[in-house]
């Protein structure tokens, strides 16, 4: 297992990530113990927001005393929005079981969204205004762990505001179906560029469309398909998202391209949230904790396709043709980058880096207070920036 571990690991992905890396000992027992960093929680700021900080070392280099004693069930635990839903109580039977937790929150999360038949595929798919909006449309593009559902505040306000908002859950993702790889869907970046076309030509977006993409994995899908689909685009913005070759690659997709441990990984009901808020100088709410780990509570299914998404897609490359792509001479849409300048994954290098080379098309904006995923920290700041630009 271990040697496995270092072959895979030993591939040119970069190491440094503030998402928690979980660390395999071996043991004269037939029992596995992982160990993760973890995270203290301080109170809320005036803004009425909760921030997290590393615990550090006094000035001997002793851990502080204070320090939490080792955890093994601390990949369930030791964030607060997971310790609201899932507790190890004194009387387990007196506590919630999975299933009750599901229909507590079954209905949870699907504001603005019905599902549409595309092809062989049923996508989950939010909208609000309407095709006789004036401002035109805006296509919202997630990325991965997480769904549609960021971007439900940002759609709503700016459809008050004339735009007809389309956001769709990726194929594998979210809401959207969850087809078995190899029977029909295998979660490659070619098929995801092919049935999100079928999914554009139902949604009856022909005209050139504003994009708003965000996130890893099939994020930069929808940035490698807009380079390929130029003249269907008026504008982009691009949110959090990594964007030069340098863009390090977080934890959790290195853990899911490790054999055996990845499998582990994917089935991890709090996967998401917890993806989040290592992004973020925020903890969710734990109803919104509870939309994003919905999917993954319900079946292993979501699990299964992040885990073949992650494992099919080649991160140097994508991010090599998404640098060059964009590059000026090569990409002349109007473009605005908004960047939360607390993201743990990318640092705002990243950002700045990429506007630099084509500085004439491409803006860049940065937002104080919002971490990796602005939507869903800041979505007023985010308002404002898309209302002025579109």
């Amino acid at each position: 297992m271990e040697a496995m571990a270092r072959a895979v690991l030993s591939q040119p992905l970069s190491l440094s990530s503030p998402y928690p890396l979980y660390s395999l000992s071996a043991s004269a027992k037939s029992y596995c113990h992982f160990t993760a960093t973890t995270t203290r929680i301080r109170p809320a700021s005036a803004a009425g927001r909760i921030t997290t900080s590393a615990k550090g070392k006094d000035e001997t280099g002793d851990s502080d005393a204070d320090s939490p004693a080792f955890n093994p069930f601390g990949f369930v635990t030791d964030n607060p929005s997971s310790r609201s839903a899932i507790q190890l109580p004194e009387s387990p039977a007196e506590d919630g079981n999975v299933g009750q937790m599901l229909y507590r929150i079954e209905d949870k999360g699907k504001e603005y969204g019905s599902y549409v038949k595309s092809g062989k595929f049923r996508w989950f798919v939010r909208e609000t205004g309407s095709a006789k909006s004036r401002r035109g449309t805006i296509v919202f593009l997630h990325g991965a762990p997480t769904q549609s559902y960021s971007y439900r505040v940002v759609m709503s306000e700016l459809s008050a505001l004339g735009f007809h908002c389309f956001a769709p859950d990726w194929i594998g993702f979210g809401f959207s179906d969850k087809p078995q790889p190899g029977y029909g869907f295998n979660y490659t970046e070619k098929e995801y560029h092919e049935e999100l076309d079928k999914l554009l030509d139902v949604l009856g977006v022909n005209t050139p469309f504003n994009l708003v993409i965000q996130g890893f994995l099939v994020g930069s899908y929808g940035l490698t398909w807009a380079l390929k689909n130029q003249s269907r685009i008026s504008k982009i913005s691009i949110l959090n998202s990594p964007l030069t070759v340098s863009s390090p690659v977080p934890g959790l997709f290195q853990q899911l391209r490790i054999p055996l441990f990845g499998e582990f990984t994917c089935q991890n009901a709090v996967m998401a949230e917890r993806f989040i808020e290592a992004g973020s100088a925020y903890v969710l709410k734990l109803e919104k904790a509870d939309v994003y780990r919905l999917p993954y509570l319900s079946s292993g299914g979501p699990g299964f396709a992040l885990l073949e998404a992650a494992r099919k897609a080649n991160f140097n490359d994508i991010l090599s043709r998404v640098t060059a792509g964009f590059a000026s001479g090569r990409w002349d849409k109007p473009s605005l980058v908004l960047w939360g300048i607390s993201d743990k994954y990318l640092p705002q290098s990243i950002a700045e880096e990429f506007q630099k080379q084509n500085s004439t098309t491409i803006q860049l904006k940065l937002i104080e207070g919002a971490g990796h995923m602005p939507q869903e920290d800041w979505p007023e700041k985010v308002i404002e920036a898309l209302r002025s630009f579109f």
